[in-house]
């Protein structure tokens, strides 16, 4: 495996998140947490996104290389549910939406697969793939309909997006499906069917590993955050072509941390 290219950055500049890319001799995982919907948190010093990236991170790290794809979802899960704690269970299994959520994609070199578990996307050979959850795109037009009919400046909603809090209602409604109708890591049983396999033959292959904060992926980095720039620039609200269930705030350089990785195998 050849490293090309690879990038990570959290959309607030204060912030990090080295664990969004892990490259070990057997793997190349992209990690993404999920933005929280609820006050409930499992660690003091970080979110519940960065806390599951962090535990799938060091996962990946000490996985043996000939995990097959249904074992390492096995193994991952056991992985973030050992981090709660026994008495919850009961109430996690009914409220997905407060768990530790997190997607990741994930290239197996002795597999010669990309497993793309929860929303993530990548370039192979030059064949874009996505994963997308399901309502999230009914969701990001629910909300860009909200600031449309607005009468309001729509610069207002940059410093308070109002439309993205009449969506979450929806949005929680939705994670009821977690792991039943989609695939995520949230220390819960993942359903193999919604995780995306692609398998490569042994021919020489380019491969890029994304997280979904970025809005168009290109064959390069820089292709890549030029495309991102223009929307920011362009779009800052996300309510045009591209379209998402939040917006670049104010004093972010991007609407969602962002990692890229590019490599031939």
């Amino acid at each position: 495996m050849e490293i090309i290219e690879q990038y990570i950055v959290a959309k607030n500049p204060a912030k990090k998140c080295e664990d969004g890319i892990v490259v070990t001799d057997d793997y190349i995982a992209v990690i993404d947490g999920s933005t929280s919907k609820t006050d409930r948190r499992f660690s003091l010093f970080r979110s519940n996104g960065r806390y599951c990236m962090q535990l799938i991170s060091r996962y990946v790290r000490h996985a043996k290389g000939n995990l097959t794809c249904r074992q390492f979802c096995n193994g991952v899960t056991r992985a973030i549910a050992s981090h709660y704690n026994k008495r919850d269970l009961q109430r996690l299994a009914e409220h997905p939406e407060e768990r530790l959520t997190a997607s990741a994609i994930v290239y197996s070199r002795l597999n010669r697969e990309i497993w793309m578990i929860g929303d993530c996307q990548c370039i192979v050979g030059g064949q874009y793939y996505d994963n997308p959850k399901p309502y999230e795109q009914e969701l990001a037009e629910q909300r860009a309909a909200i600031i449309n009919d607005s009468r309001e400046p729509k610069e207002i909603f940059l410093e308070h997006d109002t439309a993205r809090e009449a969506i979450i209602p929806r949005m929680l409604e939705t994670m009821q499906h977690q792991n039943k109708t989609y695939a995520v890591i949230d220390g819960f049983p993942i359903p193999q069917q919604y995780v995306r396999v692609i398998t490569l033959d042994f021919k020489p292959w380019e491969v890029i590993l994304a997280s979904d904060g970025y809005p168009f992926l290109e064959p390069t980095l820089a292709a890549s955050e030029e495309r991102l720039e223009w929307q920011r620039q362009n779009d800052p609200l996300n309510i045009g072509e591209f379209k998402a269930t939040k917006a670049f705030a104010k004093g972010n350089n991007s609407f969602d941390d962002r990692s890229y990785i590019r490599f031939r195998v």
